[in-house]
């Protein structure tokens, strides 16, 4: 038996990722810590929970045993409000924002000091698939030149969306969603749901556990959900002008940051809604999305071919890769002109 697997899951408190929190706490117990790390993975996977409860690990001032958190003392308390006097963080002013160079070379001139009062620095880099090319050179030469007082804890997506060279200074941790009946247990247990609710969130949430605890606490977020799935079902059904109009509604006259995110979400959602679409088409055993609508995804699905299905598919993800870069009007225009409109 692995000696340090029975506590990770008790100290460390991670849902999924057991292996990732044992094999990091055995990093810390045996004195094998690596200068830095990159957690990949989907939104709403726990990224940045495992990041976290790594930092606590290594900063922990009472730990019950090497490599394990209290979660009680004051350096446990304050990096999990990542409040912590040797905790940086550093992101994009706003998801789906630029991370800039110069938020990076801010980032070296703080970890150039010595720690406050903690056994390391920790820099905690979220979401750093949003970093300019600028700033992820100016991130190498920290990984270039490691301190033995500074820990790097990067968060991305995805690691082709970095630059090689920086993946290969990391060790790397590739986070995966949970099977969705694990998933669907979970929910019933800590968050007291009925076994439909519990089972519909784990769907939606398609095994990622943070964003499955989010819906399940969060009332507004579910609404943002609904907002969108039923904008979907009423869009395939309207005409062309109709579908124009609603697209001027949503980019005309807002942040681009703004709009940029709104559409990520929603697109992220309609992707979900003509992926199932597919699977019951192509007569798939691959369990639906979006459970709550499962009727009106069969009448779709008589409605479209699989090559056609599998096309709409397609052009809504390589939409969702333009999000970055493409006139977000222009793009949300074009890419509802090209649904067939079902009565």
């Amino acid at each position: 038996m692995r000696p340090y697997a029975k506590m990770s899951g008790m100290g460390w408190d991670i849902l999924g990722h057991e292996w990732a929190a044992d094999m990091l706490q055995r990093h810390i117990a045996t004195g094998g810590l690596r200068h830095a790390y990159l957690f990949t993975g989907p939104r709403g996977v726990g990224r940045r929970t495992l990041a976290l409860r790594f930092a606590q690990a290594v900063n922990c001032v009472n730990p019950p045993q090497p490599g394990v958190p209290c979660g009680e003392c004051r350096a446990c308390r304050q990096i999990e409000r990542m409040e912590q006097a040797d905790l940086t963080l550093v992101q994009s002013e706003a998801e789906g924002a630029s991370l800039k160079v110069d938020q990076v070379r801010d980032l070296q001139r703080v970890l150039s000091l010595a720690p406050y009062e903690s056994a390391c620095r920790v820099a905690l880099l979220l979401r750093f698939e949003e970093a300019t090319e600028g700033a992820q050179n100016a991130l190498l030469k920290t990984l270039e030149e490691p301190n033995s007082k500074v820990l790097l804890l990067v968060t991305a997506d995805d690691p082709d969306n970095l630059l090689p060279t920086i993946v290969s200074r990391c060790e790397l941790l590739r986070l995966r969603p949970m099977k969705l009946d694990h998933l669907e247990k979970i929910l019933v247990e800590r968050k007291t749901l009925t076994q439909e609710k519990a089972r519909l969130i784990a769907h939606v949430a398609g095994g990622r556990v943070g964003y499955a605890f989010r819906l399940a606490e969060d009332d507004g977020l579910w609404a943002v959900r609904d907002a969108w799935v039923n904008d979907f079902f009423s869009l395939v059904s309207s005409n062309k002008r109709a579908r124009l109009a609603y697209s001027d509604g949503k980019a005309r006259g807002r942040e681009r940051a703004e709009t940029r995110l709104d559409l990520r979400d929603g697109l992220t959602h309609w992707l979900s809604l003509w992926r199932d679409v597919l699977l019951v088409v192509a007569g798939s055993e691959t369990p639906l999305t979006n459970l709550d609508h499962k009727e009106e995804i069969h009448h779709l699905a008589q409605n479209v071919s699989e090559k056609q299905a599998a096309d709409l598919v397609r052009r809504l993800e390589h939409s969702f890769m333009r999000l970055p870069v493409a006139n977000l009007q222009l793009l949300l225009d074009n890419l509802l002109l090209e649904w067939p409109i079902f009565n």
